[in-house]
């Protein structure tokens, strides 16, 4: 399956988006309700989303010409970092959803605590689940890094953008250019490896 343009540009945006997200939420002194808190986390469910599809094209980068053991880390990677997204995504939604109802900063705190006092929700969807995005994120570029199909400082950017927003989210936006300068180019690079495959498999049927 080869790289449409839309999954290509997905590279580019997904980081761009989760800049966009880091900035408006600088602009957000009380961090919600609000037209900034409602805008920037469209910007981060948006970010996630784009991110299925460069989970997508890594894993068939890192998975091409391998063997067996090859393919399953490279699906491990990808399966983990699916997992993690979607743990995200849902906590955009919460996110999203308890902006739209709540008045004042106080409302939304309580919608929160109300949320996470279901059992499973915080580590799922705060806390660890949330790692795992990242975790298979960066377990797929340095297999692709270890291959030599990128370069080695690839998954170093990553790890410096994940360890900035650890320390705090207000370098959100220094992430997301991280993020970029990781995976921006990647997008032309999986989509001629795709080609390759195609022109490989085409020429072994004849």
């Amino acid at each position: 399956m080869s790289n449409s343009p839309w999954q290509r540009a997905a590279f580019s945006v997904g980081p761009l988006c989760m800049t966009a997200y880091g900035l408006i939420r600088l602009t957000d002194g009380e961090h919600g309700p609000g037209a900034a808190w409602s805008a920037g986390h469209l910007f981060f469910l948006t970010a996630v989303l784009c991110f299925v599809p460069v989970v997508l094209g890594l894993r068939r980068a890192a998975a091409a010409e391998r063997g067996p053991g090859g393919r399953g880390l490279a699906a491990a990677g990808a399966v983990t970092a699916l997992l993690g997204a979607a743990t995200v995504v849902a906590q955009a939604g919460i996110d999203l959803v308890a902006g739209f109802l709540s008045d004042d900063r106080e409302a939304m705190r309580e919608i929160f605590r109300r949320v996470k006092s279901h059992a499973g929700v915080e580590p799922v969807v705060y806390t660890v689940g949330p790692l795992l995005f990242y975790a298979g994120l960066l377990l797929l570029l340095t297999q692709l890094a270890a291959l030599r199909r990128t370069a080695a400082w690839r998954p170093l950017a990553v790890v410096a953008g994940i360890v900035a927003t650890g320390l705090s989210l207000d370098l959100l936006p220094l992430a997301g250019l991280l993020f970029l300068l990781a995976f921006g180019p990647l997008g032309r690079q999986v989509e001629e490896a795709d080609r390759r495959g195609l022109t490989a498999t085409a020429a072994s049927g004849r």
